[in-house]
């Protein structure tokens, strides 16, 4: 029963992730992107930090590392991440956006490389990565002739964005602290929307009140906080404790294709064969790059079903 329950919110996650995509293309037909990205944390981070409040037992960061923390998650899992995304995803299709996403974990093995001393990629990890970037190129199709068209901009800024979330992530990992994970996320969040509010301003984004009375854009906000943040992280921290990182990884290989389908049909987006080929690559990297840790999960469920 607990494998069709975890199943069963796995495909509720990507179901969500992958539509999270399409509702950023809706909202920015109506919001600016960073001004967009910081309203829906505005509003998940009051969400949230009432739950933790009630719930936690620690309720608020304490001390240098857990603040440490919170400042990491504030700075690159929630500012620079959908600063670079929302901006990059107006020049693009939700699909496309979701693509390039992917290729998350396979920095973070980059990432890891460097900033990690007792990490060391091998030279079938190093063709994982030059794989996944091999795959964002032939998404972009670059023109040499034209390197700053909209679709080699729209790459690089969703690039970027993969980047800041695969630092973050890394650098989440080195700082010592027992601050609860959900408490982290809280915090992070509130702080994340204040430095997006900062660029929003200082890049002087206009702010349209005539979009808060559009069904569509409140619609599109709505799902990003309720559906995306709130719910989407409630099932995200409760799968990553009952399969693992590395299964809960696909995630990010099973929302380009819902997000495809549902920008296909909500946005008449297309889809493109070099789009397709570079996610292809991408997943190739991914798993050249995490062969060892699935191989590990496929054989411990092997056991699991043995025993059973």
């Amino acid at each position: 029963m607990n494998r069709y329950r975890n199943g069963g919110l796995f495909l509720t996650l990507c179901l969500i992730w992958g539509t999270t995509f399409v509702a950023i293309s809706a909202g920015l037909l109506h919001f600016p992107p960073v001004l967009l990205a910081a309203f829906r944390y505005d509003l998940a981070a009051v969400l949230l930090l009432a739950y933790v409040y009630h719930t936690e037992t620690v309720w608020r960061p304490r001390g240098r590392n857990e603040w440490t923390e919170v400042a990491v998650g504030a700075v690159f899992l929630i500012a620079a991440y959908h600063a670079f995304l929302f901006t990059g995803q107006q020049y693009t299709t939700a699909a496309t956006a979701a693509i390039i996403v992917s290729l998350t974990p396979i920095l973070a093995a980059g990432f890891s490389q460097v900033l990690v001393p007792e990490y060391s990629l091998t030279p079938i990890s190093i063709g994982g990565l030059l794989f996944g970037v091999a795959g964002v190129i032939v998404i972009a199709r670059p023109d040499p002739a034209d390197l700053l068209s909209s679709d080699v901009v729209a790459t690089g800024l969703i690039f970027c964005a993969a980047s800041a979330m695969a630092l973050g992530s890394v650098l989440s990992r080195r700082i010592e602290s027992s601050l609860p994970t959900l408490t982290m996320q809280a915090w992070a969040m509130l702080g994340g929307a204040i430095l997006m509010h900062a660029v929003s301003a200082s890049i002087g984004e206009p702010i349209d009140v005539g979009a808060w009375t559009h069904l569509e854009a409140i619609g599109s906000l709505a799902f990003l906080v309720i559906v995306s943040s709130v719910l989407g992280f409630f099932l995200y921290f409760t799968l990553l404790e009952n399969l693992g990182p590395v299964e809960l990884n696909m995630v990010s290989y099973v929302a380009p294709a819902i997000a495809a389908v549902v920008g296909w049909l909500y946005l008449g987006d297309e889809i493109y064969l070099s789009t397709v080929f570079g996610f292809v690559l991408i997943t190739i990297g991914f798993v050249l790059t995490k062969r060892r840790f699935i191989a590990r999960e496929l054989s411990t469920l092997r056991a699991e079903q043995t025993t059973e």
